[in-house]
């Protein structure tokens, strides 16, 4: 499909138009004309000279359409023709002479003023036609120029683009209206020719008549195509040529057909048959009473034979007509010229009606196309008010509420995701939540996050259950977006609590974590301008094999994950509790860790969580925790590992020297003060014979 009417402004044609049909309507009318006035030539010559009606001997001659020379041929050739007295005239055929009405020269003077008046009128339709196209010529050359359009320009040519082909057809029917109706009125009104150029002035209104119908639609129709394919989407607008915006009522395929098929074949056909009947001449007009042989052989050639028998009295042969030698010529010319206008209609006319249909069928299926490959923004331009026009607004209709569906099925879905995360169902194989049946699951190694506001529920009591969701909503606000772009999803919340889990890296799940306590910080900020207290989290990470999968009824399903790494998890977030820790990974997260001396770490102890016999090791990461206390636990690292190892060798009175050391150097430290309260406990109370280190909870 050509993109030039996308992707070009054209040129608009004005002048062209009018020039082009009116060389057509020339070519059409001047031969007819030449051919009419060399027609009845010699009979205009004959009543000139008086010679009409008589011959040298006063005597009446019948007046021959073919001329005096087409007489005295037939006379030469077959001898003086008798006339319908019975009696033989060498020279003529007796006849009365019509009476003569008005002068020959002021008749042909009549059909000179006709043809000046038209081309004064076309003049008139130039100069109007001019004035009225011109804001389109400078409106299209404007915008093919990039420059600034006036908005009294814009809004001329967006009101009168649809009409111009009936106002421009208008502007020169103004012009051939005038000359037939003023031929009409000298033919049937006036009634003042004689009636050689009665003849003539009718044959010649009629050939007008049909030119200017031919040029008339000529202009219309090309106009109209201009319109359709080439201007109408540089000035209105791609939301508004989604449905017609055509004032004119529906049309029909099969009309245009019609009209084109007119306009091609059948009126250029009624103009060859007019050459036909003006090149004929009837047998009556010769006045033959009785027809003898010679008579016969030229009127019916062969077919005289047939005739031998007859008593020359041939009526019937009064109602046929002949084609002398002069008038074939003229005929084979004016059906050559018939031939060759209806050429140049038909090369015209199929132009632009398959250019009017192939153009837009071709312009909705490449939008199609588009449409079928997910672009929902390919509206096709409404071109036509006919079925194609139809189908286009219907095809634009369609993918507006095709867009509608599939911009709220794309909510839906990310409605959906906000439950259900996208990553869940990529782990299940699943391309959508439509997919997912209950008992669909999948093994997999996750490092789970959980994180939990400290003493919240003493905070929530200073609440309203208003003001607990939007506190609870703006903190949920400030970790989501971390742990989504740490590449996590979470898989649940539980009141101020967050489970996530990372796929890929045990690095995301720490690099999250950390990245979450530095977020704490901006929000406690924030929320301490609205009169709240800060508030602390801790958090837990474990690393281990996890069944990801859907639980539930057939009624009500929920996605959900299964394994005693998640019990873990929880666990060790609560001892975050215990140690006086923000974070605290397990052994098997710090051993999937790719280079672990990237953080800032800690061990902490050998743990036994409640309802597991796996002891666990456990780290604390100090990353992310204010630099005051960072910088304290980093430089007491080295004693607090001392201080464990004493610990872990029973030497409890060694190992609260030592956490005393890290207490006096870091007050806070609530693992050190932990560690004392043990070693307290158990030179006091003394410990079990098979204690081996591990705490249990």
């Amino acid at each position: 499909m050509s993109k030039r009417s996308k992707y070009k402004v054209p040129r608009y044609f004005g002048f062209r138009i009018y020039f082009l049909a009116t060389l057509l309507y020339f070519f059409l009318v001047f031969p007819v004309s030449g051919i009419l006035t060399f027609k009845y030539g010699p009979e205009w010559m004959q009543e000139r000279d008086g010679m009409i009606g008589q011959n040298n001997d006063n005597n009446d001659l019948t007046i021959y359409p073919g001329g005096r020379d087409t007489l005295h041929s037939m006379e030469q050739t077959r001898g003086p023709m008798p006339s319908k007295s019975g009696t033989e005239n060498p020279g003529s055929v007796e006849k009365d002479a019509p009476p003569q009405q008005e002068n020959p020269v002021e008749n042909t003077q009549e059909f000179a003023g006709t043809i000046s008046l038209l081309l004064k009128l076309l003049l008139i339709s130039f100069v109007l036609g001019f004035i009225f196209n011109l804001p389109f010529k400078i409106y299209f050359k404007k915008k093919r120029k990039g420059k600034e359009i006036p908005p009294r320009l814009y809004r001329y040519c967006k009101k009168l683009l649809l009409k111009t082909p009936i106002i421009d057809s208008g502007i020169l029917f103004l012009a051939y209206g005038i000359v037939i109706i003023y031929m009409a009125y000298t033919l049937f009104i006036k009634s003042s020719f004689d009636n050689i150029t009665q003849k003539f002035y009718e044959q010649f209104f009629f050939i007008t008549l049909m030119s200017s119908l031919l040029t008339l639609m000529f202009v219309y129709f090309w106009q109209k195509h201009r319109v359709h394919i080439r201007y109408i989407e540089h000035i209105f607008s791609r939301e508004e040529l989604r449905k017609r915006i055509f004032s004119l009522k529906e049309g029909r395929i099969k009309n245009r057909m019609w009209i084109s098929s007119a306009m091609t074949t059948l009126i250029p056909l009624a103009i060859v048959i007019f050459y036909l009947f003006i090149s004929i001449t009837a047998i009556k007009e010769i006045n033959i009473e009785k027809y003898d042989p010679s008579h016969l052989d030229i009127l019916i050639g062969k077919y005289a034979m047939y005739l031998e028998d007859s008593d020359g009295t041939l009526d019937f042969l009064d109602s046929l007509f002949y084609v002398n030698a002069f008038d074939s010529l003229l005929m084979f010319l004016g059906i050559f010229t018939g031939i060759f206008i209806a050429f140049i209609y038909i090369l015209f006319f199929i132009r632009w009606t398959t250019q009017d249909i192939v153009y837009p069928v071709g312009e909705l299926l490449e939008n199609m196309q588009r449409t079928g490959r997910g672009e929902m923004d390919s509206y096709s331009i409404v071109r036509t008010n006919d079925e194609i026009g139809e189908l286009t607004e219907g095809y634009n209709d369609m993918t507006h509420k095709l867009k509608n569906y599939i911009v709220n099925i794309s909510r839906m879905n990310e409605a959906n995701a906000r439950f259900v995360p996208q990553q869940f169902l990529d782990f299940l194989g699943k391309d959508n939540i439509a997919d997912i049946h209950l008992g669909d699951q999948v093994q997999k190694e996750m490092s789970i996050l959980f994180t939990d506001i400290r003493n919240f529920t003493q905070i929530s009591e200073q609440m309203t259950p208003k003001e607990n969701f939007n506190f609870l909503n703006n903190y949920l606000g400030y970790m989501e977006p971390v742990i989504r772009n740490n590449n996590g999803f979470i898989d649940k919340f539980m009141g101020d609590s967050i489970m996530a889990l990372f796929p890929d890296k045990a690095e995301d799940a720490i690099n999250a974590a950390i990245e979450m306590k530095i977020k704490l910080q901006e929000f406690n900020h924030i929320m301490s301008q609205f009169g709240h207290q800060a508030i602390t989290t801790g958090t837990g990470i474990h690393t281990g094999m996890l069944m990801l999968g859907v639980v539930g009824g057939e009624g009500r399903m929920d996605g959900t994950v299964i394994s005693d790494a998640v019990n873990l998890t929880s666990r060790l977030e609560g001892l975050t509790k215990i140690y006086g820790s923000s974070m605290i990974i397990s052994e098997d997260t710090l051993i999937n860790v790719s280079d672990p001396t990237q953080y800032n770490y800690r061990f902490l102890d050998i743990v036994q969580v409640k309802g597991k016999k796996k002891t666990v090791y456990i780290f604390e990461v100090l990353d992310g925790d204010k630099e005051t206390i960072k910088a304290l636990k980093t430089k007491t690292k080295s004693t607090f590992s001392k201080g464990l190892q004493a610990y872990k060798d029973g030497k409890f009175t060694e190992a609260i020297d030592i956490f005393q050391a890290v207490v006096d150097a870091n007050p806070s430290d609530k693992a050190a003060h932990l560690y004392i309260r043990r070693c307290e406990q158990y030179l006091d109370k003394g410990y079990p014979e098979d204690w081996d280190g591990i705490e249990k909870f």
